[in-house]
């Protein structure tokens, strides 16, 4: 008995598969593994064989070149032991991570970097998978952000270390994302997904621009960002800002509720997302008021926020009930999955803020989304050069899955 690797490529015709089988491989060979990629129309497979006839490596190579006809097919073929091929059972339980990677473009040293850090703590390649469409390169555009996975298995020698210098790497580099993520049953299984609103769904603090129309913007700006930042205890604030919206007209609201600038990507994102069955939520410190309206026009089944208290169609500088602030948020995407049936592992949670901190890091999947800096350093993933779509690709949904839905 000998074990044989062999990798064979060829163009790829529908003839390929079958003339390997049927003229390559000896008929009563055990095939022990397999695995076929096709790129830029040339097919590469590589099995590992188990033969009954025990054959020097030159004289199985032999045999099999006799066999070649077609010109375009190379072969490369080597001998391993039984040993080796045990050892190599015994690692299949290793863990598994998928190290995502997106940018406008990619490029070699892009891969270099990363897969660099990923032999650092002694993790293993094991696949590269494309997740975005291919674009020509003669459009009149540029084209849109492309995006890789890299699957990796092997238990690193520091995971937590391993996961901070990705990070790192993604938040020195201004042309890519990284992101990094458990390859187990709940990577593709994820089903309630939660958003923080002002910044993250919307282009814009509603907050900010209710006291612009109200002509007290700049106060309030500066508080608001100084919120987000994680500077100022967040209810304290909340309440300052709000206080400055006494006498607001209800007109107002509706006026900013109907030009909400979207972010990039949301439409496609919920449409997706609500086409297969996802359950979403809007879980926003900002108002039910705006939470309702994105909740009309882009199907979300769940919206908590703040209720703006309003008398007489004026705004009293007031809200009704309890402040909804990051731990709020966390709580309401525990009640909610608990609802729904779920594991915390199936949910995910999205943000930009340093109030969003306690659900993304509660979630299963925790994405900072455009976010600010004490958020990207805190959260294991984060998407800073694509649009909201970009969620897409680390719930594990390609291009090509969503062109058919």
């Amino acid at each position: 008995m000998q074990i044989y690797r062999l990798k064979i490529t060829g163009q790829n015709t529908k003839n390929f598969i079958p003339y390997v089988m049927s003229n390559l491989i000896p008929h009563d060979t055990h095939i022990l593994d397999i695995g076929m990629n096709v790129l830029h129309q040339r097919a590469y497979v590589a099995l590992l064989i188990q033969a009954e006839e025990s054959l020097s490596i030159d004289i199985f190579r032999a045999k099999i070149q006799d066999k070649v006809e077609d010109p375009s097919f190379q072969i490369d073929i080597e001998s391993t032991t039984l040993e080796d091929y045990e050892n190599w059972v015994v690692r299949q339980g290793e863990p598994r991570h998928i190290i995502t990677l997106l940018g406008q473009k990619l490029t070699a040293e892009h891969y270099g970097q990363v897969t660099a850090i990923a032999n650092k703590y002694h993790v293993r390649i094991e696949r590269i998978n494309r997740m975005s469409g291919r674009v020509s390169l003669r459009g009149p555009s540029q084209p849109p952000y492309t995006c890789v996975e890299i699957a990796v298995k092997g238990q690193a020698t520091n995971e937590q270390a391993f996961r901070e210098e990705l990070l790192i790497l993604s938040s020195l580099n201004n042309e890519i994302d990284i992101a990094v993520q458990k390859d187990d049953i709940f990577r593709k299984h994820r089903r309630l997904i939660c958003f923080d609103m002002d910044s993250t769904l919307i282009k814009a603090e509603v907050i900010d621009e209710l006291a612009k129309r109200h002509g007290v913007g700049d106060e309030v700006a500066a508080v608001t960002a100084a919120a987000m930042r994680g500077e100022l205890d967040f209810n304290q604030s909340f309440r300052q800002r709000v206080s400055k919206l006494e006498g607001l007209s209800e007109e107002v609201l509706k006026d900013i509720a109907v030009n909400l600038p979207l972010m990039d990507g949301v439409e496609k994102l919920t449409s997706t997302l609500n086409k297969l069955g996802f359950k979403t939520a809007i879980l926003s410190g900002g108002f039910t008021y705006f939470g309702h309206y994105l909740q009309n026009k882009l199907g979300f089944d769940y919206v908590h926020a703040n209720i703006l208290d309003i008398e007489n169609g004026v705004c009293t500088g007031k809200v009704k009930g309890t402040i909804v602030n990051g731990e709020m948020k966390a709580q309401f995407l525990k009640e909610i999955a608990e609802k729904e049936g779920l594991n915390l592992a199936e949910t995910v949670a999205v943000g930009d803020g340093a109030n969003d901190l306690p659900m993304i890091k509660l979630a299963g999947l925790g994405v900072a989304y455009h976010a600010k800096p004490i958020v990207r350093a805190s959260a294991n993933n984060s998407i800073s050069q694509a649009g909201l779509d970009g969620l897409l690709y680390l719930l594990g949904i390609n291009d090509r899955e969503i062109s058919t839905i």
